[in-house]
């Protein structure tokens, strides 16, 4: 899987692989969409960071990515 999905696949990925599964944002099936996440982060809504951030921590931890933002990591402490 490539970091970007067409209309089907997206609505066939379960809603635990989204960031924020309450609104399907930000899938994270594999590392390449991790690390697009990660990349996108700062356009997520200020309110949704803290939950986003942890949830990139989490996917960066299964797949092996290295997060490398410094921003994500704050967040992710709130």
């Amino acid at each position: 899987m490539n970091d970007k999905l067409d209309t089907k696949e997206r609505k066939e990925l379960p809603d635990s692989v989204f960031g924020l599964p309450e609104i399907r944002e930000y899938p994270m099936p594999d590392a390449a969409h991790v690390r697009a996440a990660e990349a996108y982060f700062r356009y997520c809504p200020e309110e949704l960071k803290p939950t986003l951030a942890r949830a990139i921590l989490r996917f960066a931890n299964e797949y092996g990515v290295d997060v490398g933002s410094p921003t994500v990591r704050e967040y992710a402490d709130m």
